[in-house]
């Protein structure tokens, strides 16, 4: 192949520079539309949310009853249809006031609290609807994340924990959804009045709450409730909740679960029989065993009395061992239960990366200023005319409280996977109670520089 011209070389060079403008200028209209598309979404959720704020205005006005047309369906055919108008009972007031530094999930950061104040509006007495609900330990909140930013969600979400692999979004808490719906298991600390102190919680301030639950183990736990249904019970008996029997008689329900106990028993009378220096010991306890007992506890009571006897590698040996011959079913691999099912078992899996996530936890230090900063902080029940300089919590109860809570928020890496990858050098901030923190994030740490109150963080470059 002969060369090329001079002539022909440099028109081949200024087609390559025309192909090169070309695609930056594809480029750059492609981030053109991309931008316009989110502005357009903008704009288009800030006029509906002033048509339903003047629809709002129009409902509060006197109006003569009308009747509904016939076009739109009554509320019963709505609610059959799936189309419901919420109402918030409530809006949280949060020690965390921005979605940065807020925990994803409940429970990583303990000490951090809220209240929730019922409004009037729903309730003409707000206390009377919370009447009982102090009986609990855990609540259920159910509430709107506000604070997407733009309603558009996708079918694949990158959750943080993952460090930017896809997963379909059913199978993560991720905001971004179809209907923007969040759940918080809570702890339940008082109720004073017409307002619920909550702690262990991840929802800002202004959260919007739809709805609480008690949180009933009994019926929302799998693990519970597995161990409850393991329970014989007799409906026809009058004690509903126990179930008698003899072991010393032949068990009338063959199979059922009260014969893995009747089996057990006899197998641990025989191995204490076997050793003639504890014959006293198994006379007690089968003259115990032998007796009328009501299951589980009566059992329980019973074979405590030979537990320094039998090791506990040994009967769960002759549990597995009955349980075994009993059923040819075995369980599945790598999963145990600390105590006897029966008939159908049920076991409570998770994802692997929720277990041991891409993402490992950080270890998190304090600058002696920071410390220093924070011990400055008043707890939020202390007043003092003397000391109204110092800045005070207003959730928080001690210094010492408030480095746990960051210590919780910081362990979990609250940074975004972009954030992570894209802006390691970056400070990082968040709002806790009314303390703005500063922190920087190395290698496989997280290091506090400064705790400032709010409003008064000195910008750091």
């Amino acid at each position: 192949m002969s060369p090329l011209c001079d002539c022909c070389s440099e028109h081949i060079n200024k087609l390559n520079q025309q192909v090169s403008v070309m695609r930056k200028e594809i480029k750059n209209l492609r981030q053109m539309l991309d931008s316009a598309v989110r502005a357009h979404r903008k704009h288009l959720t800030s006029v509906q949310t002033a048509v339903s704020k003047m629809g709002h205005c129009e409902k509060q006005k006197p109006q003569t009853p009308s009747l509904p047309s016939p076009s739109s369906p009554s509320p019963q055919a709505a609610l059959e249809q799936g189309s419901i108008q919420t109402v918030p009972i409530g809006y949280i007031s949060s020690c965390f006031s921005v979605k940065n530094g807020t925990p994803r999930q409940p429970t990583i950061c303990g000490p951090s609290r809220a209240e929730l104040r019922i409004q009037q509006s729903v309730f003409n007495n707000p206390d009377h609807a919370l009447l009982g609900l102090e009986q609990y330990s855990h609540v259920w909140i159910i509430f709107l994340f506000h604070k997407n930013g733009h309603l558009s969600y996708k079918a694949k979400v990158k959750p943080p924990r993952l460090n930017g692999q896809r997963v379909g979004v059913y199978s993560t808490r991720s905001p971004h959804r179809p209907n923007a719906l969040g759940l918080t298991l809570a702890k339940l600390d008082r109720i004073e009045g017409d307002t619920v102190h909550l702690s262990d919680i991840d929802m800002i301030a202004g959260t919007p709450v739809l709805d609480i639950k008690p949180y009933i183990p009994q019926y929302d736990c799998p693990d519970t409730r597995m161990s409850v249904d393991s329970e014989p019970n007799d409906s026809n008996t009058d004690q509903p909740n126990e179930t008698i029997v003899s072991l010393n008689e032949e068990n009338p329900h063959e199979g059922s679960d009260s014969q893995f106990f009747s089996d057990n028993c006899d197998e641990a009378q025989n191995f204490l029989s076997e050793d003639e220096s504890k014959t006293d010991v198994s006379l007690a306890a089968s003259s115990t065993v032998s007796a009328q007992f009501s299951l589980p506890k009566e059992l329980h009571n019973a074979l405590q009395q030979v537990k320094s006897y039998v090791t506990e590698d040994e009967v769960h040996q002759l549990r597995f061992e009955n349980k075994d011959r009993d059923s040819p079913k075995t369980n599945p691999p790598g999963l145990t239960v600390d105590h006897p099912c029966y008939g159908e078992e049920t076991y409570t899996t998770i994802a692997g990366w929720i277990r041991e996530p891409p993402v490992a936890s950080l270890e998190v230090r304090f600058t002696p200023q920071a410390e220093k900063e924070l011990a400055e902080f008043l707890p939020t029940h202390l007043t003092g005319a003397s000391e109204s300089d110092r800045p005070k919590f207003k959730f928080l109860r001690s210094p010492e409280e408030a480095a746990a809570a960051i210590r919780g928020v910081l362990r979990a890496d609250p940074r975004s996977v972009y954030r992570r990858t894209r802006c390691r050098d970056r400070l990082f901030f968040f709002t806790l109670d009314t303390a703005d923190i500063t922190c920087w994030f190395g290698q496989d740490f997280a290091e506090v520089l400064q705790v400032q109150p709010v409003g008064r963080r000195i910008a750091s470059a």
